[in-house]
């Protein structure tokens, strides 16, 4: 597996009523950060006529995020058939290591121009698995 992270230091913004990460914040970082690998991993010639739509979203709150704290968003996916990519994104404190957050997205391939689903070409598919 090919795993993608970056860091993010929670801002006011990100905070709800009951002072920690609004889950909507959550589930924005998890679509934010799965276009970042895709256009990391894939070169743009290969990203035409393709998009993806979430199918179903999974997300297992552990421990609230906080104000100022810094977090670690990393993603990778954990299976692919046929036009179905399993991604995971962990969430987790900087600091400890500890997860905060795990969401599981089951993200379905479609052709840009008839928007049906399409199974994961090959070429695209070995970018994100480890030989």
């Amino acid at each position: 597996m090919v795993v993608f992270e970056k860091e993010y230091t929670v801002q006011k913004e990100d905070i709800d009523e009951l002072d920690h990460v609004n889950t909507v914040r959550y589930l924005d970082w998890v679509q934010t950060i799965s276009g970042e690998h895709w256009n990391e991993a894939v070169p743009p010639e290969a990203r035409e006529g393709w998009i993806w739509v979430v199918r179903k979203h999974t997300i297992e709150y552990h421990i609230p995020a906080l104000l100022g704290q810094t977090l670690r968003l990393r993603t990778y996916i954990k299976q692919q058939a046929g036009p179905i990519s399993t991604r995971i994104v962990e969430i987790l404190d900087n600091k400890t290591g500890k997860k905060q957050v795990t969401a599981i997205t089951d993200w379905c391939l479609l052709d840009a121009a008839s928007l049906r689903p399409r199974r994961i070409p090959e070429s695209i598919a070995k970018v994100f698995i480890q030989h």
